[in-house]
């Protein structure tokens, strides 16, 4: 039977607490670190490996965080999350992101629907939209086939799907497989829709609107900012907008939209990339065939994540790791660095995948925790961040735990020898002495050139970014995430934290106002 209990109250988190602290300098130095980066290393989907051995921690450390696993019921949790129990306590609803892209456990019946059938159905109609509109099938009123597609989105509709989109938009290309541009529409600054408008061909241009209620404010009022382009441009709404919502709402069966495709509210909108969300802007801009090998890779990799054995499972081990960082070690922050720029808005979506689920301080009963929970996420790709914010990943007074995502080749296939390497090699040699440097540091008796080291990071490589590897790197993450707060006792799967400015916002805009809401709304010329 599964037990939700405080980390506090979990026997192994205190014999976590007394483990002997590892110096990170010391163990990586030498062949003592040759040895560490040959090990600890752990297999996941795809070819990849995730490597720890620039992290804190050594058998004995591993040994209490096995205990912890076992004591805090993971493998239990994630089964009953899979199989359809009630996860999201918040909202009482179930949580099923996984099933958007494999079966994990038994079939799961909500509302009377088999969940795995109903996304399966939706992707098979997002895939038949997908390829008339690339046939030529579809088409805008004057018989022209669409060159461009928009999302209209915000927060989970836009972060995880333009981060994925940015990631394959090179290699589709080099694989002829790049079928449409697309752009992103989120922010409700008019300045954000003004500029993409600016961008486009509207004549040529297709716009999905994604809005699970139908009633998001800045997805909304983005609408009516592109259908008013539209209808300057003498077209047809209609005929050039399609919808991503719940079927529930009212975009469901309106006639505004060319087709509407579902999604549901055991989905949350930051899981969303694998659904109807990602799978309707990535199918149109790659073909469906790209978005099913995507979907292959997270499924693949998720069938790891119910190992039970630690060493074996990359996302709970990585998880598990964070705990000790952020509990025991106190570590507050933890940067996400991909050495490949295709994953460039990578980091953006896992801050919000991360910092939305776990940013709790009450456990998923609303009771007050009595420890820190979910860290402060953030990062920039590799090289651009070393010459940014890395002088106070080496120097700072604050020690920031690092995950580094690497590939031993580029997408595009185009690269130049200077000076005896190649671009890539640079790039790769880039991430491997930043990971000993912050781990191993550097003497010297001029203190503003002295390393501590002791900084731990973990990598992720693989051969090259893929889908499917896209896909697995995704998956990880989100697993990751599911772990920690499992550990934390946290309900990771609801945001009443981005509720209530949404709430005081209506009434700044219907004049609803006393106080500092109504001075801050007069400085603004509200």
């Amino acid at each position: 039977m599964v037990e939700w209990k405080n980390l506090d109250t979990l026997k192994a988190y205190q014999e976590l607490k007394d483990t002997e602290r590892v110096n990170l300098a010391e163990v990586m130095s030498g062949e003592n670190g040759a040895e560490r980066v040959k090990t600890y290393s752990v297999p996941m989907a795809e070819g990849m490996v995730y490597n720890y051995a620039a992290k804190a921690v050594d058998g004995k450390v591993l040994e209490a965080l096995a205990k912890l696993a076992k004591e805090a019921q993971l493998t239990e949790k994630f089964a009953a999350l899979y199989n359809g129990e009630v996860i999201n306590t918040g909202e009482k609803r179930l949580v099923l992101h996984q099933l958007t892209r494999g079966q994990l456990g038994d079939a799961v019946v909500a509302d009377g629907v088999d969940k795995r059938a109903f996304y399966v159905e939706q992707q098979k109609k997002v895939t038949e939209f997908a390829n008339k509109v690339h046939a030529g099938e579809i088409t805008n009123a004057a018989g022209e086939k669409f060159t461009t597609v928009v999302q209209i989105g915000i927060g989970g509709s836009d972060l995880g799907p333009r981060a994925m989109y940015l990631a394959l938009e090179n290699w589709a290309k080099k694989h002829d497989t790049f079928k449409m541009e697309a752009k992103f529409i989120s922010n409700v600054d008019p300045d954000d829709a003004a500029a993409v408008l600016a961008s486009i061909d509207v004549a040529h241009s297709l716009f999905v609107l994604v809005s699970k209620s139908g009633t998001t404010l800045e997805t909304l009022t983005n609408e009516s900012f592109v259908k008013d382009a539209l209808a300057k441009a003498g077209l047809d709404a209609s005929k050039h907008m399609v919808a991503v919502t719940s079927e529930t709402s009212p975009l469901a069966k309106s006639d505004a939209y060319l087709a509407a495709f579902f999604m549901d509210d055991y989905i949350g909108g930051r899981y969303s990339s694998t659904s109807a969300v990602g799978g309707a802007v990535l199918s149109l801009a790659f073909g469906p065939e790209v978005f099913d090998r995507f979907l292959a890779g997270a499924a693949a990799e998720d069938v790891l994540a119910k190992k039970e054995n630690l060493l074996e499972n990359p996302a709970m081990l990585d998880a598990l790791i964070g705990v000790y960082e952020r509990n025991v070690l106190g570590m507050g922050c933890t940067a996400v660095l991909p050495y490949s720029q295709a994953l460039s808005r990578f980091p953006a979506h896992l801050q919000q995948a991360d910092m939305e689920s776990n940013g709790k301080s009450v456990n998923r009963f609303g009771e007050p925790v009595n420890y820190v929970t979910g860290p402060v996420i953030f990062g920039e790709p590799g090289t651009n961040g070393q010459h940014s914010f890395y002088q106070l990943l080496h120097q700072g007074t604050d020690i920031v735990p690092l995950q580094f995502i690497g590939f031993k080749n580029n997408q595009c296939g185009v690269d130049v020898d200077i000076q005896d390497s190649t671009s890539q090699q640079k790039l790769c040699a880039n991430v491997v002495a930043q990971m000993v440097a912050f781990a191993c540091g550097k003497e010297d008796e001029n203190r503003n050139k002295y390393f501590a080291g002791g900084r731990p990071s973990s990598i992720i490589v693989g051969d090259q970014l893929t889908p499917e590897t896209l896909g697995a790197l995704l998956s990880h993450f989100e697993n990751k995430i599911m772990f920690q707060g499992f550990v934390w006792n946290l309900n990771s799967f609801d945001q009443e934290g981005v509720q209530l400015g949404k709430v005081l916002a209506k009434r700044v805009l219907a004049h609803d106002t006393d106080g500092a809401l109504k001075a801050y709304s007069e400085l603004l010329n509200i």
